[in-house]
C-alpha cells in the first residue's frame, strides 16, 4: 500500500520482522488499523516494512501473540531529526550563532573603493566620506541615502563635477568625475625641425617656418628641414616631413619552439574563506605534477543580491607540459622578419610604411636561423630643436 500522508512529519520506522507467523502478524496489524507499507519479502522468511512511529510502540502485544521478533533497520522523519539536534545542542547552538554572525557581518561595510580620481587624492575622498558616515565596519542601515551622499560629497570635494555612491554587498564604491579645466597653452620657444636620421625626403609640408629641403633630397641626421627663422624673425616651425630611412636588423630564430599545453590531469583544493583568510578543507596531499598552473575560483555566499564576505574558494592545480614544435627554415625566416617589422612599427610609429626588405646574409647553426635583413621604411623624420639665440642680440 501507499505511504500515509505526512509520514515524515510523524516519523517513520523501517523494520525487519522474522518468525514463523509473519503473515499472521501482518493480517492482525491490518485488522487493528495499523498501517504498514512498502512490504518486501526477504530471504529466510523475513519481511521488511515501514510503520509510523506512533504505531511502532503498539506492536509489542501483536509480536507476543504471533511469536515474531522485530529489528529496526532505519529511522526517518522530523521526530528523529529533532532528537538528534537535541543530542547535539552545542552544534545546533553553534550553527545558529554562525548564521547570526554571517547576518551581522553582511550588515556592515567592509571595503570602500574610490574610482575615477586622477588629480584628487584617494585619502581626501575617504576623509570626506568618513565625515558623512562612510567608513569600514559602519552599519549599512545607518548609511544615508545614496543620492544625498552623492550631493554632499560633490559639494565638499573641490574639483569634482559629480560624485556617485553605490553599494554592492558589503562594498561601497565612490565614483569620482573630476571637473575638466581648460588646458594651459604651452609657451613654445622658437625652434627648427631637423632630420633625426639619414634619409631621402618623400614628402614635406611646412605649416609654419621656412622649408630648407625639397622632395627627393637626401638629408643627413641633424640637418635642418624646416627653419625656425622666417622673414628674419624666429618662429615655432611646424610641418610634416616624411622620408625613406634604412634599418638593418640582426635576427635569430630557433627552429624548435617550446609551447606550454595542459595534459588534462588536475587536482582540486577547497577552502572556506572569510574576508582575506582562507582555511583549507579538502584536497590535502602532495601534488606530483612536475609542472603546473593554478587557477582560483571564488564562490561567495549571497543573501538576496548581497555577496557576503564568506564562501567557498576552489583552487585547480592543472598539470602542464612543454611541447617542442619544429618549424622549417623558411617558417623561421618569416617569423623573424615579421618580428622585426613589428619592432619597426613600435619604434617609429604605426604610420610608418615598410617599402622593401632584403636579406643580406643568412645561415643555420645550432638549431637557429641567423639573418641580417635590410629594410627601407617611409617614416616621419622630423624632430624639434630649439633655436639658441645669441645673448648679445
Amino acid at each position: 500500500m501507499k505511504s500515509p500522508a505526512l509520514t515524515h512529519l510523524r516519523g517513520v520506522v523501517t523494520i525487519i520482522v522474522h518468525g514463523d507467523s509473519v503473515e499472521k502478524l501482518i493480517n492482525k496489524l491490518s485488522g487493528e488499523g495499523i498501517e504498514i507499507w512498502d512490504v518486501q519479502a526477504l530471504p529466510g522468511g523475513q519481511m521488511k516494512m515501514n510503520v509510523q512511529l506512533n504505531d511502532f510502540f503498539r506492536l509489542r502485544p501483536f509480536l507476543r501473540g504471533t511469536g515474531c521478533r522485530v529489528r529496526i533497520q532505519r529511522r526517518a522523519g522530523v521526530p528523529f531529526l529533532l532528537a538528534r539536534l537535541w543530542n547535539r545542542k552545542g552544534f545546533f547552538a553553534g550553527f545558529v550563532l554562525f548564521v547570526g554572525l554571517i547576518f551581522t557581518l553582511s550588515s556592515m561595510v567592509w571595503d570602500i573603493e574610490v574610482k575615477g580620481n586622477d588629480k584628487i587624492a584617494t585619502e581626501d575622498v575617504l576623509n570626506v566620506a568618513k565625515q558623512e558616515g562612510i567608513y569600514p565596519f559602519q552599519w549599512i542601515f545607518r548609511l544615508p541615502e545614496q543620492d544625498k551622499l552623492s550631493a554632499t560629497l560633490t559639494r565638499k570635494l573641490p574639483g569634482t563635477s559629480w560624485v556617485g555612491v553605490t553599494r554592492t554587498g558589503t562594498r561601497i564604491t565612490i565614483q569620482v568625475v573630476e571637473a575638466t579645466k581648460p588646458e594651459k597653452q604651452e609657451l613654445l620657444s622658437p625652434r627648427h625641425l631637423v632630420s633625426k636620421s639619414d634619409a631621402v625626403v618623400t614628402h614635406i609640408f611646412a605649416e609654419k617656418g621656412q622649408p630648407e629641403v625639397d622632395k627627393n633630397d637626401r638629408v643627413k641626421k641633424g640637418q635642418i628641414l624646416i627653419s625656425g627663422m622666417q622673414g628674419g624673425k624666429p618662429v615655432v616651425s611646424k610641418g610634416e616631413i616624411r622620408g625613406i630611412v634604412w634599418h638593418e636588423y640582426n635576427i635569430e630564430v630557433p627552429i624548435v619552439k617550446k609551447q606550454k599545453v595542459y595534459t588534462g590531469e588536475q587536482k582540486r583544493r577547497g577552502y572556506l574563506f572569510f574576508g582575506r583568510t582562507a582555511i583549507q578543507l579538502t584536497g590535502y596531499g602532495k601534488i606530483s605534477f612536475i609542472q603546473s598552473e593554478t587557477l582560483t575560483e571564488m564562490d561567495p555566499l549571497t543573501w538576496r543580491s548581497i555577496k557576503l564576505p564568506i564562501g567557498w574558494m576552489t583552487e585547480k592545480v592543472l598539470e602542464t607540459a612543454e611541447l617542442e614544435l619544429k618549424q622549417t627554415d623558411e617558417q623561421a625566416k618569416l617569423e623573424g622578419i615579421e618580428r622585426a617589422k613589428r619592432d619597426i612599427l613600435a619604434k617609429y610609429g604605426v604610420d610608418s610604411v615598410i617599402m622593401s626588405q632584403k636579406i643580406l646574409h643568412e645561415k643555420t647553426d645550432n638549431g637557429k636561423v641567423y639573418m641580417k635583413v635590410h629594410f627601407e621604411v617611409e617614416q616621419n623624420i622630423a624632430e624639434e630643436v630649439p633655436i639658441v639665440q645669441d645673448q648679445g642680440e
